[in-house]
């Protein structure tokens, strides 16, 4: 199966809420973030991408390395993603719709059983969000 490699960020605000987005053309949800710019480390690719899409301006020291992490891509069928995730903590009204990007939420754990969201998110990065979603 072929990968697709991105950096992706789990994003929380004060009240644990959590930020996802939907592309253009797509229904699923996701955390944030793209694939690499040649010579772009994870973390260079996920400030670029933060600011392209949500106007999100970072430093590197403002993520907090997560790991690397893979599951089924939401939008390429047969292919899987590999995504190198960062953490880190924002003012919800530092963030707003641009680029390719059709929406922005911020969701809690109620939201995840009606939203359509991205094997990755629901496999791997919500549960670290919220833990008790890891049973």
């Amino acid at each position: 199966m072929p990968d697709i490699h991105v950096s992706a960020a789990v994003i929380v605000d004060a009240a644990q809420r959590v930020l996802v987005v939907r592309k253009e053309g797509t229904t699923r949800f996701m955390q944030p973030g793209g694939k690499p710019e040649p010579g772009e480390s994870a973390a260079q690719t996920l400030i670029r991408e933060l600011e392209e899409e949500l106007g999100l301006v970072l430093r590197e020291g403002d993520l907090r390395p997560l790991g690397t992490f893979v599951s089924a891509a939401a939008n390429e069928p047969g292919h899987r993603v590999v995504a190198e995730a960062f953490a880190t903590t924002i003012d919800p009204d530092a963030v707003t719709v641009q680029a390719e990007l059709a929406e922005l939420r911020w969701i809690t754990p109620a939201d995840v059983a009606t939203l359509p969201l991205a094997p990755l998110s629901v496999e791997h990065l919500l549960p670290i969000a919220w833990p008790a979603l890891a049973g």
